[in-house]
């Protein structure tokens, strides 16, 4: 009864909650970066991401005048609003347009550990209120001689800004970026100076677009022959393929690293595509030949009886045929080269010119600006900006080529 058409099982619905939770536990973290790369340094250290469209509070000792205070059946009462008075004379005119106070005091040294709304007391037995709207209410038994000094942490509005992609992509902000070019300096010169993240950006993109270019095409080509093609040694060369995905790649930095230097290549971009083309190799033959044998037999034979060579078979029906599985493995490979910093460690050189975003980010900005996290959070979010551009742009195809081959 439990299988009954038309009702869902239990271990439907769990599976479903397992994904959401994931789902989930993988946006709220992505769309924290992506705020926190878009607020300044203050707002960052003063309040959550999550806090960013309430504005962040800002403390000011304020001196809030008493002349207007009045007495009553033995008491002296002050009634203002703290946005109406000149206290407020040094306050940006943003903070005063928000018109929010966050917390007061009474005290310099313990701060604004009081919340709106609620009252303090002075030293000398004045009880102070200040509601979230600024209405001070202060209620002294002896007469106010002078204004009421106050720490106040006032809201200011959110400051959200692209100041933190310019800063990380030149390595200059907005005041040094002018002076440099009022002295005659280029934008590019900027972007490409060795302390700023747009030239490992294109470093990078130099690494990972031919080192997943250059495997799919080898691999097509080898799934293709050892799925429809009859020859000796066939099934071992599928084996050694099979267990080629087991082996950890740094059992080959040594032995690579040697047959560089011995051909000539040495640490270069060529010599990191053909790291990345070896490495990724086995995962690509092996799904390519899964999705390949599970294309119909019958339109690979009659394309045969009609004549066509095992090149036009491959490239004008296998091929346009093979796009998902092509699709899951470039998603695969893209994302492990762009995301590489161990490969480009050993295959590339250590100048700037040669950096890529990982390693720059490891030796240059973890390392001089480890505590300036809105520099942080937009070179992260840079970095992983063109990834879940390419993720999501070919996802549709990642379960297909996944499965391919799994079930006949």
């Amino acid at each position: 009864m439990d299988n009954i058409a038309g009702q869902k099982s239990g271990l439907g619905i769990v599976t479903h909650l397992a994904v959401l939770l994931l789902v989930i536990l993988w946006i709220v973290p992505t769309v924290g970066l992506l705020v926190t790369s878009f607020r300044d340094q203050d707002a960052i250290s003063q309040s959550g991401w999550w806090r960013a469209l309430q504005g962040a509070p800002q403390p000011f000792i304020l001196s809030i005048p008493t002349d207007g205070a009045e007495e009553a059946a033995g008491e002296y009462r002050l009634a203002v609003n703290l946005f109406e008075t000149d206290a407020i004379a040094s306050v940006p005119a943003s903070v005063v347009e928000a018109g929010r106070v966050a917390a007061f005091g009474t005290s310099r040294l313990r701060g604004a550990d009081t919340d709106p709304g609620e009252t303090a007391e002075t030293r000398d037995g004045t009880l102070i209120t200040i509601t979230r709207d600024g209405e001070v209410t202060a209620v002294s038994p002896e007469p106010f001689d002078g204004p009421l000094s106050l720490p106040v942490e006032l809201m200011a509005p959110p400051q959200l800004t692209l100041e933190n992609y310019a800063e990380v992509l030149t390595d200059r902000n907005a005041e040094e970026r002018a002076a440099a070019l009022e002295r005659g300096q280029s934008l590019d010169s900027m972007l490409f100076s060795d302390e700023a993240l747009f030239g490992p950006f294109v470093n990078t993109l130099t690494v990972s677009i031919p080192a997943t270019i250059i495997p799919i095409v080898i691999a097509a080509f080898a799934a293709y022959a050892l799925a429809w093609m009859e020859f000796p040694g066939r099934g071992l060369l599928i084996a050694i393929v099979v267990g080629l995905l087991v082996v950890p790649l740094q059992l080959a930095f040594v032995p690579l690293t040697i047959i560089h230097s011995w051909i000539g290549i040495g640490k270069s971009f060529l010599g990191i595509w053909l790291a990345h083309t070896g490495f990724g190799l086995p995962l690509a033959i092996y799904l390519l030949r899964n999705y390949m044998v599970g294309l119909p037999r019958d339109i690979i034979e009659n394309a045969k009886v009609d004549g066509a060579t095992d090149f036009e078979i491959f490239v004008r029906i296998v091929l346009p045929l093979s796009f998902p599985a092509l699709a899951s493995f470039a998603i695969f490979q893209f994302l492990w080269t762009w995301n590489d910093l161990l490969v480009a460690s050993v295959f590339l050189p250590s100048d700037a010119e040669s950096t890529v975003m990982t390693r720059f980010v490891v030796t240059n900005l973890l390392g001089s600006r480890g505590g300036e996290w809105h520099i942080l959070a937009a070179a992260a979010f840079v970095m992983i900006a063109l990834p879940l551009i390419v993720f999501f742009t070919m996802q549709r195809y990642l379960v297909r080529g996944l499965l391919a081959g799994s079930v006949k």
